[in-house]
């Protein structure tokens, strides 16, 4: 059976490492390449076609999930794990919504990691334990309904506002116009009913989008 080729995206490099010997000492798989940031996870996919995409989605840049999104654009049969420190039903909403086959957290066992990646290898959504409670929650919240109304590339938008990216740093990091960005700023404000950037921020802290 030829191995599952897999590519490892993470910004830590001793995580990379660290997943990269767990899954190498697994018979039938491979990683063929690392990725430290979301961009380059696009990058290394159009060129290699790997059979499984590892994706955290607290990375430089773009992040996990937009990277998951042009992937799936590219290649809406991409198969995509993401592992992720984010164990919120918004976050896991966001991942499935896109077509992300699995979500396991970083805290699962190592043996977790390796039955996730056959799972989705073989194309079955895998959801880890440590998110089912998540998945049990999923759009219940009204915090999390509110942000739910927002397209992909909105949340995107709203992720890297509250992560203290400027206008023009989205306008580069997403390919569009300051412009663009200022239109979908105004959309998310009116949708969340928030008025400026500090709230947008403490808005993705109390859902665990990003800390604080």
């Amino acid at each position: 059976m030829d191995p599952i080729r897999i590519l490892l995206s993470d910004d830590h490099e001793v995580v990379r490492a660290g997943y990269r010997r767990l899954l190498e000492r697994t018979p039938n798989i491979e990683v063929i390449a690392g990725a430290e940031s979301g961009e380059e996870a696009y990058t290394h996919y159009c060129r290699l076609q790997p059979d499984v995409v590892v994706m955290d989605l607290t990375m430089p840049g773009i992040g996990g999930l937009e990277a998951s999104r042009r992937i799936l654009a590219h290649d809406n049969n991409a198969k995509i794990l993401v592992f992720s420190v984010h164990e919120n039903e918004v976050m896991l909403n966001r991942a499935l919504d896109l077509g992300i086959l699995g979500y396991i957290s970083k805290r699962s066992a190592s043996q977790v990691m390796i039955e996730a990646v056959y799972k989705v290898a073989a194309g079955e959504v895998y959801i880890g334990q440590e998110m089912m409670p998540c998945l049990v929650k999923r759009k219940t919240s009204s915090e999390s309904a509110t942000v739910s109304g927002l397209t992909p590339r909105e949340f995107e938008v709203f992720r890297l506002l509250a992560d203290s990216k400027s206008v023009n740093d989205i306008a580069t990091l997403l390919n569009l116009s300051p412009k663009t960005v200022g239109h979908h700023m105004t959309h998310i404000k009116s949708k969340l009913g928030i008025s400026n950037i500090a709230g947008i921020t403490r808005l993705a802290i109390r859902l665990g989008i990003i800390t604080p």
